[in-house]
């Protein structure tokens, strides 16, 4: 009985971890195709592309968000409330015209800017097709990473980056709000209408496009974000730590109060 149990098992992972990386990544180049990327792009981001250990590793090993909120915001938001209430001044006709748009307003884009990347500052350094293409083939979260390769590809193949440009934090996210590549393609606009949805260069594209997340997301214009309030939830979309959505919106108050 147990071998037949795992004679199951090793069927049912056939698409992603048995074999080698390149005959997977071959297989992979092939649906690519058949989804309509083109083969310039096909070829540019995935010829040459080995799995990465650094990125398995880190990604069996995470640790679950364990700061209480009094920790995580004292250590994230002093450090960062001088340089966003500069930011807030910088971007202010940028972030007017955002908040007209989507109805949200600076104070919670910056706070979620500064969090994230140190507005812009540490976007990450990890290849990102190579990150997606190590952990679509690894079995642990193989369809959702599948799925987020296809879309870097489909980033690329639309003209936003090219692929060497994409590089970012080690699960994949790009820009300096961390999108995904599926939230890329769902959610960024080109706000500075250059003719390319830019996250990783354009901060007037980045905060609209972090704007229009949270519209989707149903946000709701002229409502409070604290805890409690009707735009809270939108905050736990972004992020599902209850801790981490707390900080989003006391930073984000804290700009509102800042001189």
């Amino acid at each position: 009985m147990a071998l037949a149990i795992s004679a199951t098992v090793a069927q049912a992972a056939v698409p992603c971890g048995s074999g080698s990386f390149q005959t997977w990544l071959d297989n992979f180049k092939t649906e690519a195709a058949s989804k309509g990327i083109s083969q310039a792009t096909i070829t540019s981001s995935l010829n040459g592309v080995t799995p990465d250990q650094s990125v398995l590793s880190r990604d069996h090993s995470q640790k679950v968000f364990d700061q209480s909120f009094e920790q995580f915001s004292g250590r994230m938001v002093p450090p960062r409330l001088a340089r966003g209430a500069n930011m807030m001044k910088q971007y202010g006709s940028v972030l007017s015209r955002i908040e007209e748009t989507y109805g949200v307003p600076g104070e919670v884009l910056v706070a979620i800017w500064g969090l994230e990347t140190d507005f812009g500052v540490n976007i990450g350094k990890f290849p990102t097709l190579r990150s997606l293409a190590t952990l679509a083939y690894d079995c642990r979260r193989a369809e959702m990473f599948r799925g987020e390769l296809l879309d870097a590809l489909r980033i690329i193949d639309r003209g936003d980056l090219t692929p060497a440009e994409m590089r970012g934090a080690w699960a994949g996210e790009i820009g300096q709000t961390q999108f995904m590549p599926s939230n890329y393609i769902k959610y960024a606009v080109d706000f500075d209408a250059n003719g390319r949805r830019d996250l990783l260069r354009s901060p007037p594209d980045v905060l609209a496009s972090t704007a229009n997340f949270l519209q989707s997301s149903g946000w709701q214009k002229g409502k409070d974000w604290q805890p409690g309030s009707p735009n809270f939830p939108v905050l736990q979309q972004w992020n599902k730590s209850d801790v981490y959505a707390r900080t989003v919106a006391y930073f984000a108050t804290q700009l509102a109060h800042a001189p």
